[in-house]
């Protein structure tokens, strides 16, 4: 069962142990791990990773940390797919509402299964989205 999807800094914070993850956000990962429930990770967070490596925003293992912790047996990291079907409920999230490209992505995957999104984005979170933070 897909608990949540989480955004590209919720997991990268989750990665590293970063203190700019929210208590609530890393227990309910935490939770979701231990009772084996799983975080989809948008396969856009893969590419927005590569964009920030290359810009020099997050430490350049960041993407073999992701793809290694999403190939362990006992992750609670899953990859989703970029889809026709996230592409057409992407169009139920306006632009004006969370108008950067992956975020919408993200949030429509969220949506796609009906999970709330992991993610302290201020206009996610104010968005009528379920978010957790």
């Amino acid at each position: 069962m897909i608990s949540a999807v989480a955004d590209t800094h919720a997991v990268i914070w989750y990665l590293y142990d970063d203190v700019r993850l929210s208590a609530k956000a890393k227990t309910f990962l935490d939770q979701a791990a231990s009772d084996g429930h799983q975080i989809g990770i948008s396969a856009i967070t893969l590419i927005e990773i590569v964009y920030l490596v290359e810009k020099g925003r997050i430490k350049p293992d960041a993407l073999e940390r992701l793809t290694l912790a999403i190939g362990a047996g006992d992750s609670a990291f899953i990859e989703m797919p970029v889809t026709g079907e996230v592409a057409r409920k992407m169009r139920e999230i306006p632009r004006e509402s969370i108008p950067d490209m992956p975020d919408r992505i993200i949030a429509a995957t969220a949506q796609t299964i009906r999970v709330p999104i992991i993610s302290r984005d201020g206009k996610i979170k104010v968005s009528s989205l379920e978010t957790l933070w």
